[in-house]
């Protein structure tokens, strides 16, 4: 079952694939059993970097930092 589609916005964003995948693995790992919270989370970080409030490699540092 899906909950958000974040792809739509990913692409509004212009997230290049592979860093979408590599931000997918690092949310995954922060909710790992919750696909819903997952979702959320995915939209709410795709849509930051589309409005201009972050950058895809700042949201990558930030993901990175947090599961350190």
């Amino acid at each position: 079952m899906r909950y958000f589609d974040y792809s739509k916005i990913a692409a509004d964003a212009q997230i290049p694939p592979r860093k979408l995948a590599r931000l997918r693995v690092t949310v995954r790992r922060e909710f790992p059993r919750d696909d819903m919270m997952f979702e959320l989370h995915m939209l709410r970080v795709c849509t930051a970097i589309r409005d201009g409030h972050i950058t895809i490699d700042q949201a990558l540092a930030e993901e990175s930092d947090a599961a350190a």
